[in-house]
């Protein structure tokens, strides 16, 4: 997974290999490294100061890093692995996604944080959801942390109070699993991805499917773009289900879309896997 900080100069990356990189976004150049997880790192982000960011890992913790020296601030332990994490939208509250596995259901939980490298950062977790019905794979924060917003491993998409966890909408989106959940600017909308091969645009307020963007693949990742109005959809068939050496065979495309039109405008060949957030 790749994130940018606000002002778009940095690129902090993960991977599988425990570590997480910080990059120059003009040129590419490597500024530094983090360095803690004993498991692969599946999400990252940063505060809107670009002054820590958080991450979360296989290893079952969410972890938060100073960015100018690389220092661990904090380490928080979950029962299982942590697949998203996200500041709102003033960096005061951290949302992670753990997942559910070996008994435990999968939750949403928030964290206090301090933007600070040199404050005490709180054990305590201020609010968990437990999803009981289908496992949450991607959540975040909409237009001032009105809500929490939350796709599920069902097809459908939940919004959440952000101060009892109180679930106030759920409507069913998707045939299959959401594999992504990214936002507009203004997160007043965002674009869902899925396993059953569309992407759709949806309003916070109350659910309603605005676009819907249809693939002829199943899709792992879904952005929209923040100057025009496109967007952009990345997925392919899984590497063990390609029959042929062929990448065409495999979809494994970037698909550029219009965004109000709903209609295919161009591709980005070169990939050789699927497309992927993480």
């Amino acid at each position: 997974m790749h994130r940018y900080n606000r002002d778009g100069d940095i690129i902090f990356s993960t991977a599988k290999d425990q570590h997480i990189c910080a990059w120059f976004s003009h040129n590419g150049e490597r500024l530094g490294t983090y360095h803690g997880h004993q498991g692969a790192i599946w999400t990252v982000d940063v505060d809107p100061t670009s002054t820590i960011i958080a991450s979360g890992a296989a290893d079952n913790t969410v972890r938060l890093w100073d960015i100018k020296s690389g220092k661990c601030l904090k380490v928080w332990d979950f029962n299982t692995a942590v697949k998203r994490v996200e500041f709102n939208e003033d960096g005061s509250q951290l949302l992670a996604v753990t997942e559910q596995r070996m008994g435990f259901l999968g939750t949403i939980v928030v964290l206090d944080i301090k933007i600070d490298v040199n404050a005490e950062q709180s054990d305590e977790k201020v609010m968990t959801i437990t999803c009981e019905e289908s496992k949450a794979t991607v959540a975040g924060w909409s237009y001032l942390s009105k809500y929490i917003i939350a796709g599920h491993e069902d097809g459908s998409v939940s919004q959440y109070h952000p101060e009892d966890g109180r679930r106030i909408l759920n409507e069913k989106v998707h045939e299959t699993i959401i594999t992504d959940l990214q936002w507009s600017t203004d997160r007043t909308y965002f674009i869902t991805a899925s396993k059953d091969k569309t992407s759709k645009l949806i309003n916070v307020s109350n659910l309603e499917v605005l676009k819907v963007y249809v693939a002829d693949t199943p899709l792992n990742s879904a952005s929209i773009t923040p100057k025009k109005d496109f967007v952009i959809l990345g997925g392919g068939q899984a590497a063990m289900d390609v029959t042929t050496t062929s990448t065409r065979q495999g979809k494994f495309e970037a698909r550029f879309y219009h965004k109000i039109f709903e209609e295919e405008i161009g591709r980005v060949r070169g990939h050789f896997g699927p497309l992927s957030k993480y």
